[in-house]
């Protein structure tokens, strides 16, 4: 039975299907607004606690790791080992480095560029020499709760050479994947 509303044509019907499209409408856009409020806390999460993103600046790790490379690392990494690359803060920047000595280490260099780690030539396929700088003296032993980093561009790289071995709690994550830079 349809009744008209007074002064126009429109059912009763009609006029309760509109209400409860009006209703089921603003359901759906308070649902779209939890369900992008929870995907943006999850995103929150997973890279302030989780992961950590950044963009390299400078040569340090040359030919690894080249200016403008996109950087992913896990924050939740507890052991951290010779050759990985790692992300730690220095000056308030994030910068990369590899870990060539843990606590308790001793690590030498000599005048042909070569680097020793308790007494072992490390070689790998780093191109640069490796010499010592003024700061420590060598043989270095590495502190416990300390680890020393380089940079592959060993004859540019600013490093525990520059600034003596990093404390554990600067490290800020381990470097899981690398996005190349290909002209963005």
């Amino acid at each position: 039975m349809k009744k008209k509303h007074q002064g126009s044509k429109v059912t009763a019907e009609e006029v309760i299907k509109s209400r409860r499209n009006k209703i089921l409408d603003r359901r759906g856009w308070g649902e779209l607004g939890v369900r992008l409020a929870g995907l943006i806390l999850v995103f929150y999460i997973l890279f302030s606690k989780v992961f950590i993103v950044c963009q390299l600046n400078g040569n340090a790790m040359f030919p690894s790791l080249k200016d403008g490379d996109l950087v992913f690392g896990f924050r939740l990494e507890n052991e951290i080992q010779k050759d990985d690359l790692i992300l730690y803060e220095m000056d308030r920047e994030i910068c990369v480095s590899r870990v060539v000595a843990k606590e308790t280490d001793y690590v030498d260099m000599d005048e042909e560029g070569k680097l020793y780690v308790n007494g072992a030539v490390q070689s790998g396929e780093i191109l640069y020499p490796t010499e010592p700088k003024e700061l420590l003296k060598y043989p270095y032993h590495v502190p416990e709760g300390y680890i020393f980093v380089l940079g592959d561009y060993r004859t540019k790289a600013s490093d525990s050479r520059d600034f003596g071995p990093l404390p554990e709690e600067a490290i800020k994550g381990k470097v899981i994947t690398i996005v190349r830079r290909r002209g963005f």
